[in-house]
């Protein structure tokens, strides 16, 4: 309970602070995935015939109270030949998440199986453990912070700046006292990359809370991707999910 009200009173700390900044504006992140190192030992074999890296870029939207993080381009990604001169052609998933740290308020709008899902949850702090290293990403100092995640067995480098509001960053990265301009997960298996931080007035539209889909929560929306993944083990399919 102690840690509980810890971690409230410091969400509102900062969500105080932040305000104080008055700061919005975009930031354009790399997303490349290490599609090689994503493959069984039973399926190496597919590396001649897929590209090493999967590359696409994504935006993050914020003001002084909240945040949407999604694809920058609502579009086709160009087609990319394998090794194997194979090509291949992603479709963006439709994918958008709305953070709003003085609410504690978590939106996840993810499109499964066609249908679209309004997957809603609170913050969390992770458990961040803060290093002594420093960068420049971007043009902003950076600050190190890491740690390991026990569930998906990996381990998270997060570069931050307090240059910029704290509770903001990439994907569900948004939990340290600045910005999150860097992610590296398990050594470059995932890495998420500021490439330019626009501080400016946002257009309309650009920073919406999501409302269309089946509101879920979390709990639920896990357990029809663990049906999915059972009907296809069960078809003797295979499938890479992104979380």
């Amino acid at each position: 309970m102690k840690t509980l009200k810890f971690t409230l009173s410091l969400l509102a700390l900062l969500c105080t602070f932040s305000l104080a900044f008055g700061q919005e504006g975009v930031i354009v992140y790399e997303v490349k995935m290490n599609m090689h190192r994503m493959l069984s030992k039973e399926r190496e074999a597919m590396k001649s015939m897929i590209p090493e890296y999967n590359v696409n870029k994504q935006a993050l939207y914020f003001n002084p109270e909240a945040s949407l993080y999604k694809r920058l381009v609502d579009e086709e990604e160009e087609a990319t030949a394998g090794s194997g001169g194979v090509m291949f052609r992603e479709r963006n998933a439709f994918w958008e998440l709305y953070l709003k740290p003085t609410q504690s308020k978590r939106v996840s709008l993810r499109d499964f199986n066609g249908k679209k899902y309004l997957v809603q949850d609170s913050l969390t702090m992770l458990p961040w453990k803060f290093g002594e290293g420093t960068k420049t990403v971007a043009g902003y100092p950076c600050k190190q912070a890491s740690y390991f995640d026990e569930k998906r067995k990996q381990t998270v480098v997060a570069w931050y700046t307090d240059k910029l509001r704290p509770f903001l960053g990439p994907d569900s990265y948004a939990s340290l006292p600045g910005a999150v301009l860097e992610v590296d997960i398990n050594e470059g298996e995932r890495v998420i990359k500021a490439l330019q931080v626009d501080l400016r007035p946002l257009k309309k539209g650009e920073l919406v809370e999501p409302t269309k889909g089946e509101r879920i929560s979390e709990k639920q929306f896990q357990a029809l991707m663990n049906e999915q993944i059972e009907r296809m083990r069960q078809n003797g399919g295979n499938m890479i999910i992104r979380n």
